[in-house]
């Protein structure tokens, strides 16, 4: 982006808008590709369906290997019993106790697939399933091309992840479609669930701690058992957290892309997995979590005291199956695998740059691949509209602006999930009752549950900010399909001219600023620009015309959504830059951060200061510090393997500053500069005023009527805006 020209590098205009349509157009996708299983199901025995005859497709009709088999192959391969050696020399430990060390992390960690396992769940989640779902939906296409690639090399899935039901889900469509279960890496805390855990295991689960410090045996072991599955043409599944969590996911792939590099495999398909939810089963655990409350141990007990959600009705789930992206394609002309050959495969070696480099890259564009396939249900529409019109919005007006943005999401391409041929009001209260813990209808008003809970508190907790919260979580869903128009919305407004390299320069810092919010990939700064310009034009928002970015008469309505979308989160980053400008200890941990940062946001909330409840999401508390330190507004070191962090108060202040600005005060002056310039205009001010705008009134032209004109509207405006900040 540095070495671009700022005033060549951009192709936004009229002058090739054929090259922006062919970059950005995506391909609508189409329902009728979408097959529901459960419909099956209803009408067929769940005994006969868990006992049918299971033969899945693989590799070349070889046979999968036997856990007990790779058991053996791990702990006597040449990397593990490499690392064994070097320790042992190391620590002194006599080797048959490192091997014996080695065992018990294999024991505790492989999986122990079994067919009458998969049985037992084909049978108990069938039932669960029809009982608490209406619909799950699955693209066909997705799963022929899974079916042909299953039988060419080995196969990774990596799904988006919103639920515990994700991996079980997954599991039970393969089955349903006669292809191999997957193994599928899961977290340590599922071990501990009594017999739970181990019909997981023996269904194909395998355990990992959620850190290995500096274990260096652990990840020897765990890196052999995972390469040594894919060796054997294992059909893996690689889940990660809730939230896209790079540095997790990218330590992953790194493991399973190895053996390609190491010409161990000819190749590996990489298959993203969009996994969505009309109503999400752990909604308001997770509105805790986000609010500093531990989340609860997954244990027996606890899962038969959630055995209530079997009366509950979570609508329809959307699985897209994305895809299979080839391993060895992504590589070439990018990577070279001859260094791999100059030293024996077995002996660890440092991830160079280049291929660091490479697998961020890789798994950037795995997850933005998850999020352009994720789809949304009408709820995510409705209760976005409802957070920008609270308490309380009249029915007619929720379903108008709803099928307003309706229309707007589906022209920034958005995967919506709208019943065809039903009124849109039948599909707006069907989304309401589903979600009526969250908002209700009275009166022919929709209310968010929040009105009445200032004095309701749970846990310690407000159960206004609950509700909020989860009302934010189900928003932050529609939020990749806008994110680049509105940060573009954004920097228009804060930026003071209309130059399109200012505008641009005003979104790269935002775009920084928010990387750790959303999924950018790396260098695509000025590509981002164009589309979120693209897009903008395409809904004629906003056109360009000689390197100027100017709105249309009718962009102000999108851009004030668009920017009513995204100041919560400018406001969040200004307030938590408040505190940092506020906290008196030089140093401070990241525990104590979130502490302290939750009081002080609470106390603001409290008094009235702000009604920015985001600010109390323990992610968007996390995901500022990392981008303060990013940025350099913070510093941080390693002490006594703890990070400690240290504020730099004049960038921080100069940051705050930045992020103050007044939007909606700066939006009524220029109202009122309009207004003052169009009834200027009429009184016969328009020539001298129209001056260099490129519009010439005729003689006889009503000049009132000139005012329409976009091109002098804006002129004009900018023109006396300049005016009144040189006399102020």
């Amino acid at each position: 982006d540095a070495s671009s020209p700022s005033g060549s590098c951009f192709s936004v205009g009229a002058s090739s808008p054929g090259a922006l349509v062919l970059l950005y157009s995506k391909e609508l996708k189409k329902w009728d590709e979408f097959e529901d299983i459960l419909e099956e199901r209803r009408h067929v025995s769940d005994l006969k369906f868990a006992m049918k005859c299971y033969t899945p497709l693989v590799y070349k009709g070889i046979p999968p290997c036997k856990p007990s088999d790779i058991k053996c192959s791990v702990l006597d391969s040449e990397e593990v019993r490499y690392v064994i050696k070097q320790l042992s020399k190391e620590t002194l430990q006599p080797v048959d106790v490192l091997q014996g060390e080695a065992c018990e992390i294999l024991d505790e960690m492989s999986h122990k697939l079994h067919l009458g396992a998969i049985r037992f769940f084909a049978f108990t989640l069938s039932k669960i399933f029809k009982q608490i779902f209406s619909k799950v939906c699955v693209n066909e296409e997705g799963i022929q091309k899974l079916q042909r690639a299953v039988q060419q090399h080995p196969v990774v899935l990596l799904p988006s992840h919103r639920s515990y039901i994700d991996f079980l889900m997954l599991s039970f469509l393969l089955y349903s479609c006669d292809l191999p279960v997957p193994v599928i890496a899961a977290g340590m805390d599922f071990l501990g669930m009594k017999v739970v855990g181990q019909l997981l295991r023996m269904s194909g689960a395998f355990f990992m701690r959620r850190t290995f410090g500096g274990d260096r045996l652990y990840w020897a072991v765990f890196s052999a058992y995972v390469k040594t599955m894919l060796r054997a043409l294992e059909f893996s599944t690689l889940q990660y957290s809730r939230r896209p969590f790079l540095p997790v996911f990218t330590g992953l792939l790194n493991i399973v892309m190895e053996p390609f590099f190491k010409r161990e495999v000819f190749d590996t398909y990489l298959v993203p997995i969009s996994i969505s939810y009309d109503k999400i089963l752990e909604e308001t655990l997770y509105a805790y979590e986000l609010l500093g409350v531990p989340k609860p141990r997954e244990s027996t007990t606890g899962l038969l005291k959630a055995r209530r959600i079997l009366s509950e009705n979570f609508g329809n789930i959307y699985v897209y199956f994305g895809e299979p992206v080839s391993l060895r394609s992504l590589a070439a002309g990018r990577m070279s695998r001859s260094p791999y050959n100059l030293v024996p495969r077995y002996i660890p070696q440092k991830q160079s740059e280049d291929m660091h480099a490479f697998v961020t890259e890789v798994a950037y564009r795995m997850q933005l691949l998850q999020i352009q396939n994720l789809v949304l249900s009408p709820w995510t529409l409705v209760v976005t509209v409802l957070l920008q019109n609270q308490p309380s919005l009249h029915l007619d007006a929720l379903v108008e602006k709803t099928v307003w943005l309706r229309g707007l999401a589906q022209a920034f391409g958005g995967f919506l999930a709208w019943p065809e041929n039903e009124p849109a009001e039948d599909v707006i209260q069907a989304s309401i009752l589903l979600h009526s813990n969250i908002a209700s209808l009275a009166n022919d008003r929709v209310v968010l549950r929040v009105a009445s809970a200032d004095s309701d508190v749970v846990d310690g907790l407000l159960l206004q900010h609950v509700t909020l919260l989860m009302c934010s979580a189900y928003r932050n869903q529609l939020l990749n399909v806008f994110v680049r128009p509105s940060l573009v919305a954004l920097a228009l407004q804060m930026t003071p001219g209309a130059r399109k390299e200012e505008i641009y320069s005003c979104f790269r810092f935002l775009r920084d600023m928010f990387s750790d919010e959303f999924i950018f990939f790396p260098g695509n700064t000025v590509k981002d620009f164009e589309e979120g310009c693209y897009l903008l034009c395409k809904t004629e928002t906003i056109y360009v015309a000689a390197g100027n970015i100017l709105v249309t008469e009718k962009g102000d309505t999108v851009l004030e959504f668009l920017r009513g979308l995204f100041e919560p989160f400018v406001e969040c980053y200004q307030i938590i830059c408040q505190y940092l400008l506020k906290e008196r200890e030089d140093y401070f941990t990241e525990k104590q951060y979130l502490a302290r940062v939750r009081t002080f946001t609470s106390q603001l909330l409290d008094q009235g200061t702000s009604q920015c409840y985001d600010v109390l999401s323990s992610d968007v508390q996390k995901n500022a510090l990392a981008a303060m330190v990013r940025l350099g507004m913070v510093e941080k070191r390693k002490v006594d393997n703890e990070f400690l962090f240290n504020v730099n108060e004049p960038a921080t202040s100069k940051l705050e500053e930045t992020l103050a600005w007044d939007v909606k005060s700066k939006q009524a002056s220029q109202r009122k500069i309009f207004s003052f310039a169009s009834s200027l205009y009429a009184e016969g001010g328009g020539p001298a005023l129209n001056h260099g705008c490129g519009y010439v009134p005729q003689p006889d032209e009503d000049k009132s009527s000139s005012w329409k004109c976009p091109q002098v509207r804006n002129t004009l405006g900018k023109k006396l805006i300049i005016v009144c900040e040189i006399f102020q």
